[in-house]
């Protein structure tokens, strides 16, 4: 408990995770917008982080169909997604 308070004392963010996703969601969102769709290249030049996370996001889903994520907030997401 007394760690938890001394990283709350210097502002640690806890929720970094999901700001993270969420921000890199709006970045996918504005590709599709631009091009119309979300095959979104995992060597994009223009924003190869972009690029990542949308294959880290395939594979995250194709985990979950096999059985191998099952959690409510990869739902949510996959839901985002599709």
């Amino acid at each position: 408990k007394d760690q938890i308070e001394l990283l709350n004392k210097v502002g640690f963010e806890w929720e970094s995770c999901r700001k993270s996703w969420e921000k890199s969601y709006e970045e996918l969102v504005s590709f599709v917008e631009k091009f119309g769709h979300a095959s979104v290249p995992q060597m994009f030049l223009p924003n190869p982080s972009l690029g990542r996370w949308v294959h880290s996001q395939r594979q995250g889903y194709n985990f979950f169909l096999k059985g191998n994520a099952s959690s409510s907030r990869r739902k949510n997401r996959i839901q985002l997604l599709n």
